[in-house]
C-alpha cells in the first residue's frame, strides 16, 4: 500500500512547476532519496493536514528533483493506484479458492469426466480477460453476476441427480464435453467456415457449439479454434475464455446475459409482449429458449434456477425477480 504522504507529496511537486523541492521524511526514503539531488534552502516544506507550510530554517537538507525523474514516478504512482483498484474489483475478491471448491463441490469425483479440469486458477485467469466480467456494479451486482454464470454453466456440465449427495446442484462442472457419439455440428457458413476432419460438438462450461460460434469465440480469445475446437476440451483457461465470450457477447436480437443480469438491459417493446422480462430467466432465454422457455414450468429449466438459489446462498446475495422463462417466448418468435 502506498503510504498517504507519500502520496502528498508526490502530489504537491506535480502541482509546482520548474524546479520541484521536498523535505523528505517519509517512509519510503529509499525511493525519493535515489531520484533527487541533496541540497540546502533556509525553508523547510512541512505536511500538515493534507497542506503544506513554509517555514524558515537553517541548514535543512532539502531534495531538488529532476523534472524527468519527477514525471515517470507520477506515472508509476498513478499506476500502482490504478492497479491497487482494479484488484479491489477483481472476481477473485469475491470468490476464493474456497467458496469457489464449496460451490463446484463434486467437480472432480471420479465419475465425472472433466475431473482436474476446470480449476479455480483457470477461472480467475478467463476472468481477467474480460474486463467487466463480475466487475460491474455494486458488490451485490457483481456477486450475482458470478452466480448466474456459474448457475448457467454448471447446468450445462452437471453431473447430478435429483438424489446425488449434497443434492443436485453440488455436482456443477462435472463434464467438459458432449457426451455419447454427437454430431459434428457444422453448418455451411461463409465467415466461419469448418475445418475439414473437425467437429463442433459442445464443449466447455457453456458447451458451444457449432462453428459459427466457435469462429468468432476463438478471434477474440485469439485461438483459431475452427482448426483446433478440441482446445476448449484441453485447456481449461481456452475454455472458461470461450463460455465468457459468449456471456459477454450480444447475439442480435439477444443481448448478452451480462446486460441482463447488470441491470443494463432494457426490454423493447417486442421483447415485453413476448413476455421477456430482466431477471435471470432471461439468460435461460438466450442459452436454450427454443427448448425451455414459453413451455411452463420444465426441469432444465428449473434445474439452472436451482444452481443460481444455491450459489446465491454462498456468495450471501439476493437472486432477484423473474428467475424463470415458464412464460417468455424465446427471441425470434
Amino acid at each position: 500500500m502506498i503510504h498517504p504522504k507519500l502520496i502528498r507529496i508526490i502530489c504537491v511537486m506535480v502541482v509546482l512547476k520548474d524546479e520541484w523541492k521536498c523535505w523528505n521524511k517519509q517512509p519510503h526514503k529509499f525511493l525519493l532519496e535515489s531520484h533527487f539531488e541533496k541540497s540546502t534552502h533556509p525553508f523547510t516544506l512541512l505536511p500538515i493536514n493534507s497542506s503544506l507550510t513554509i517555514t524558515p530554517k537553517s541548514h535543512t537538507t532539502w531534495y531538488k528533483f529532476n523534472r524527468n525523474k519527477m514525471k515517470f514516478w507520477a506515472v508509476v504512482l498513478l499506476g500502482l493506484l490504478s492497479l491497487t483498484g482494479a484488484l479491489a474489483q477483481d472476481v477473485g475478491a469475491l470468490v476464493s479458492k474456497d467458496m469457489f471448491e464449496r460451490m463446484l463441490l463434486h467437480r472432480n469425483d471420479a465419475n465425472c469426466q472433466g475431473k482436474g479440469f476446470y480449476t479455480y486458477d483457470a477461472f480467475i485467469a478467463a476472468a481477467r480477460s474480460f474486463g467487466a466480467f463480475g466487475t460491474t456494479g455494486d458488490t451485490n451486482a457483481r456477486k450475482k453476476e458470478i452466480a448466474a454464470f456459474l448457475a448457467q454453466t454448471s447446468h450445462e456440465t452437471t453431473g447430478g441427480w435429483a438424489t446425488a449427495p449434497d443434492g443436485p446442484y453440488s455436482w456443477g462442472y462435472c463434464f467438459k464435453q458432449e457426451q455419447g457419439n454427437p454430431p459434428d455440428y457444422c453448418v455451411a457458413n461463409q465467415q466461419w467456415p469448418c475445418a475439414p476432419g473437425k467437429k463442433y460438438f459442445g464443449r466447455g462450461p457453456i458447451q458451444i457449439s457449432y462453428n459459427y460460434n466457435y469462429g468468432p469465440a476463438g478471434k477474440a480469445i485469439g485461438v483459431d479454434l475452427l482448426r483446433n475446437p478440441d482446445a476448449v476440451a484441453n485447456d481449461a483457461v481456452v475454455s472458461f475464455k470461450t463460455a465468457l465470450w459468449f456471456w459477454m457477447t450480444p447475439q442480435q436480437p439477444k443481448p448478452s446475459a451480462h446486460d441482463v443480469i447488470t441491470g443494463r438491459w432494457r426490454p423493447s417493446g417486442a421483447d415485453s409482449s413476448a413476455g421477456r422480462v430482466p431477471g435471470y430467466g432471461v439468460i435461460t432465454n438466450i442459452i436454450n429458449g427454443g427448448i425451455e422457455c414459453g413451455k411452463g414450468s420444465n426441469q432444465n429449466m428449473e434445474n439452472r434456477i436451482g444452481f443460481y438459489r444455491r450459489y446465491c446462498q454462498i456468495l450471501g446475495v439476493a437472486p432477484g425477480n423473474n428467475l424463470d422463462c415458464a412464460k417468455q417466448r424465446p427471441f425470434g418468435q
